[in-house]
């Protein structure tokens, strides 16, 4: 234990948002079970970490989990309360959401590499009263006793993750067994996976993305889950080949490292049959130039911690619309561009809304829909290509640019293998448009000016300076870090 005591609370009775009757029909995902439920009767799969790098079946794990939950059963923690823990990607971590699934407590993962301060304040924002940091510790302290049942319904709150937000304060996402279950089904039906096959889970089991692409997607379709404690390129392609790795999801900046990686080569991902990836930097010249390199599949996907994977290209979908759109909703989830051109969906994955009720209702619109705060355009097949954040808008001379636009064609270059674009306070244009570069030396503001002219973008768009850098500092669901980039930058 880590943490000093705090009064608990209990989030099944105090977090709920409200649904319309459009999301309680007694049809399709709405009919979910909760997720001790659905995973008691998934078929077997395996976890492989680096402590268990031999693997355990899901009926180990399974084990692990019914221990800890008599455990904290034992230690007063019932249904609705928060159990919170901070450990890197590792299968007790696994055994943890189990634990408390079965329970009906409410998991609350923390970034492992979350600061005390930060780990204090999201225990204070969801009222754990303790959180577990180290595995050997819980062991000790397990106790058993048979437990028949689970106590959980599917519209109670299963977990709370915290987004990785720029401003330090991040939000406290409440998602249910029903939102959870309902995206992990049909994940597994879009990405066309089966038994048997792997999936390697770079990203932290504390974000959405970690938890259902290497929690949940795995242990319902029977996969083999590979979970990597610290982000390394060339121990990744080990575990790439040694496990036949078929699937994996990320921001851009995973599949970088693993090109440029010096063990990398084609025969050392030639398992690797289908990449899902989102977020900045996913843009055409990306998704063609690693399928060329990785000789699989890579598609775009949209989604956020509020709203996971809500467009994606299915299975059965074309090379055009994975690389040149964000994809399309499917089954029950809906989407629709706003008056403000901000995409607004819903749909039995989307979340119930924050931790604090006014940040809820801010965001949480009448029927359940969310304003996800980015601009999108939508053709008349309903392929969605998200254009920038609403908040994220360079104002040059009156004109609003999208840095997600500019970044786009910066990153089109061959010269180009990231790009951020930033404004910088101009008295007299209100801002100048700033491209923080990674890629080669070459690339200066000449080279810059010259691409934008030829892509045809307008001269205003065009930057004004441009920044060569190694990397970029990035937020830890892999997403650039703004705030610090300005920092960096632009001048006291």
């Amino acid at each position: 234990m880590s943490s000093p005591p705090r009064p608990r609370t209990n989030l099944s009775a105090t977090l709920r948002h409200p649904r319309g009757a459009h999301y309680r029909r007694a049809e399709g995902p709405w009919q979910i079970p909760d997720l001790a439920t659905v995973l008691r009767h998934a078929p077997i799969s395996h976890w492989v970490d680096d402590t268990f790098d031999h693997g355990l079946t899901s009926i180990e794990v399974a084990g692990m989990g019914a221990r800890l939950a008599s455990s904290l059963r034992a230690e007063g923690v019932g249904k609705g309360d928060p159990v919170a823990w901070q450990l890197p990607n590792l299968v007790w971590s696994v055994a943890l959401f189990r634990a408390c699934w079965q329970i009906g407590a409410v998991a609350v993962p923390i970034h492992h590499k979350a600061t005390t301060a930060e780990r204090d304040e999201r225990l204070a924002a969801v009222g754990a009263d303790r959180c577990f940091d180290a595995p050997p510790d819980l062991v000790r302290r397990l106790t058993y006793s048979p437990m028949h049942g689970h106590h959980a319904r599917p519209s109670d709150p299963a977990v709370v993750l915290f987004t990785a937000g720029s401003s330090g304060h991040p939000k406290g996402v409440i998602h249910t067994h029903r939102s959870l279950g309902a995206k992990t089904f049909q994940m597994i039906a879009l990405h066309g996976l089966y038994p048997g096959q792997s999936v390697l889970m770079p990203a932290p089991l504390a974000h959405v993305s970690g938890l259902l692409n290497g929690v949940l997607v795995p242990a319902v379709g029977g996969m083999t889950s590979v979970l990597q404690q610290a982000w390394d390129p060339d121990v990744a392609l080990t575990q790439i080949a040694r496990h036949r790795v078929n699937f994996m999801v990320g921001p851009p900046t995973f599949f970088h490292a693993l090109a440029e990686a010096r063990t990398f080569s084609p025969l050392a991902v030639s398992s690797l049959a289908l990449v899902s990836s989102g977020g900045a930097g996913v843009t055409p010249s990306f998704v063609h130039e690693m399928s060329e390199r990785f000789g699989a599949r890579f598609k775009r996907s949209y989604g956020s911690t509020e709203a996971p994977t809500v467009t994606t290209t299915p299975t059965q979908g074309d090379a055009w619309h994975d690389a040149y759109t964000d994809g399309r909703p499917h089954g029950d989830t809906e989407l629709r561009i706003g008056t403000d051109g901000e995409v607004v969906v819903r749909g039995p994955e989307v979340s119930t809304g924050y931790l604090d009720p006014a940040q809820t209702a801010e965001a949480f619109g009448r029927g359940g829909w969310f304003h996800t705060g980015d601009l999108g355009i939508v053709d008349s097949d309903g392929w969605l290509t998200i254009t920038g954040r609403k908040k994220d808008l360079i104002i040059r001379s009156g004109e609003n640019i999208s840095a997600a636009m500019v970044e786009g064609v910066l990153e089109a270059h061959p010269w180009v293998q990231q790009a951020a674009v930033i404004g910088e306070p101009d008295h007299r244009l209100g801002e100048r448009v700033v491209a923080v570069i990674v890629g080669d030396t070459r690339f200066d503001l000449a080279e810059c000016r010259r691409w934008f002219e030829s892509q045809g973008a307008a001269r205003f768009t065009t930057p004004e300076r441009v920044e060569l850098r190694r990397s970029l500092p990035l937020l830890a669901a892999g997403k650039v870090d703004k705030e610090t980039l300005r920092r960096l930058v632009l001048p006291a």
